[in-house]
């Protein structure tokens, strides 16, 4: 990816697009020089061999079968490390406990996950644990959006997050902020 000149460190975090191929070929489209990195938190149902992955960082999901996905994966994204996992191994679906004590093991700044295709953001013990939802088969209070994915923007202050739907449309109700400790 090309590095992006800002101040702000921009993540795009998208899961469980389930085979829909052409969604992530147009985040790809729109977003390959606006962002600093972009992650992919599981069920593509692709193989890791996959033009898109060219771009995300993945990991493997419940739907996925290939064993050249990694269940997890740690970066550093201008130096905030980022841990990425679908979740459903740490029993996401039930608690964020194993996923919270796997991010204090790595030190990571962020825990992206997927699996439970419904968003969400909380900030706690000094780590931002994001879920996009699902790109294509959403559920819980948000699912009549139809999709949502989300961008993190980085500052040495604060976690900035806003989700967006599939047409790229900014959702005012879904935009928070989270100073870092």
């Amino acid at each position: 990816m090309e590095k992006i000149m800002s101040e702000k460190t921009k993540i795009l975090v998208v899961s469980d697009n389930h085979g829909d191929h052409q969604i992530l070929e147009s985040l790809i489209s729109k977003y390959k020089t606006k962002v600093n990195a972009m992650f992919h938190c599981g069920d593509s149902e692709f193989s890791p061999d996959d033009e898109v992955f060219n771009y995300f960082k993945v990991v493997t999901g419940n739907c996925d079968y290939d064993p050249r996905f990694a269940e997890y994966l740690v970066s550093d994204v201008d130096g905030t490390r980022v841990l990425l996992t679908h979740g459903h191994l740490l029993r996401v679906n039930t608690g964020l406990e194993r996923l919270g004590l796997l991010a204090q093991e790595k030190q990571a700044q962020i825990a992206l996950f997927g699996h439970t295709h419904r968003l969400g953001a909380e900030y706690v013990h000094g780590c931002l644990f994001l879920n996009p939802g699902s790109i294509s088969y959403p559920r819980g209070e948000y699912s009549a959006l139809g999709g949502t994915y989300a961008i993190i923007e980085v500052s040495a202050e604060q976690f900035e997050i806003c989700y967006y739907d599939r047409s790229f449309t900014k959702i005012p109700d879904l935009q928070f902020a989270f100073p870092r400790k």
